[in-house]
């Protein structure tokens, strides 16, 4: 795998509002293979802490986000 592809993929995971979906979009990762990709990448300590904040979130899974119209 590209270097330059895995430091982007790291960058756009870390990124709080960028979702696994638009990283799928742009590169071709699977949420597992980003996963995978951060744990070589990061140091244990960096991808713990990374892990923790991600799990969950909504901003990272569209799926879990819930669209609100305001009129």
């Amino acid at each position: 795998m590209n270097n330059k592809i895995e430091k982007d993929v790291v960058a756009m995971a870390w990124f709080d509002k960028i979702s696994f979906e638009e990283i799928r979009k742009k590169t071709g990762f699977s949420e597992k293979e980003v996963i995978d990709i951060m744990r070589k990448k990061l140091k244990r300590s960096s991808y713990i802490l990374w892990r923790k904040r991600v799990r969950g979130r909504p901003s990272k899974h569209r799926k879990l986000t819930k669209f609100r119209l305001s009129f």
